[in-house]
């Protein structure tokens, strides 16, 4: 079971990543893009995910992942469970959003200094 813990150290220390709370929610991003929020329970974790991409994600296992609310359907945007989740799984959610909004170069950055993935 993942919490909002195992994931905001790496929120914070993602290049180029700022937290902010937005009517009582956080929410990670990269410059105006946000691309990791929670719910105001922090049961839930919404992440940037391909649109082309997401209906297979939450047909694959609907017990983690939900597709977004109607108004959200137009972004890259999916949500998942965090109580079905575990903490490595949320970790590597949260780095492949990241990866979504910065540039190539940042991403293969980290890649080169983390290889085994998010620690």
């Amino acid at each position: 079971m993942a919490v909002i813990g195992d994931v905001l150290a790496l929120g914070t220390s993602l290049e180029r990543s700022s937290p902010a709370y937005v009517r009582g929610k956080l929410k990670f991003r990269v410059g105006s893009l946000v691309y990791v929020a929670f719910s105001s329970d922090q049961s839930v974790m919404g992440f940037a995910f391909p649109k082309e991409e997401r209906e297979a994600l939450v047909g694959g296992d609907p017990r983690k992942f939900q597709m977004p609310s109607a108004s959200d359907l137009r972004f890259n945007w999916v949500h998942a469970d965090l109580e079905a989740l575990d903490p490595g799984e949320a970790r590597e959610l949260v780095v492949d959003a990241w990866r979504m909004v910065v540039p190539q170069k940042v991403a293969r950055a980290y890649d080169l200094a983390h290889p085994g993935g998010p620690a």
